[in-house]
């Protein structure tokens, strides 16, 4: 029996090109969610005067709450001792009324109003702007 032939050794010119280690392929990026429109509310205030989903003794109502929760925010933002938290509760349950009143009859004012949510309760919130929109 032969000894097994050594295996060639390549010359240094000759050498095959080192292979690069493989890379993992990226995690595909996810979509970036598109940026919510500018809030404008005076155009929120004109549709929900325009919108047939609600009735005018429910349009009233509401604009009465609405006067009732902007004067309590003017208390505020004038140093009188009121709760945040009590203001934020009195918000959301106002704009809950109001979604639930619009759902059914005008699903896109609804939807912008839902996405307007936290806009608006920081320009309640924040006296410089709160200022600037109710006078």
């Amino acid at each position: 029996m032969r000894p097994p032939a050594p295996a060639p050794v390549p010359a240094p010119g000759d050498a095959a090109p080192p292979t690069a280690p493989r890379k993992e392929s990226a995690p595909p990026v996810a979509a970036t969610p598109p940026a919510p429109p500018a809030l404008d509310l005076a155009a929120l205030e004109k549709r929900l005067r325009a919108t047939n989903a609600i009735g005018i003794f429910t349009k009233l109502s509401l604009k009465n709450q609405v006067d009732d929760l902007v004067a309590r925010f003017r208390t505020f933002h004038q140093g009188a001792p009121v709760a945040v938290a009590k203001l934020r509760e009195e918000y959301d349950l106002l704009l809950l009324k109001v979604l639930s009143v619009l759902q059914d009859g005008d699903p896109e004012l609804a939807r912008d109003i839902g996405a307007s949510r936290e806009a608006i309760w920081g320009l309640l919130l924040d006296p410089v702007k709160f200022k600037k929109v109710t006078s």
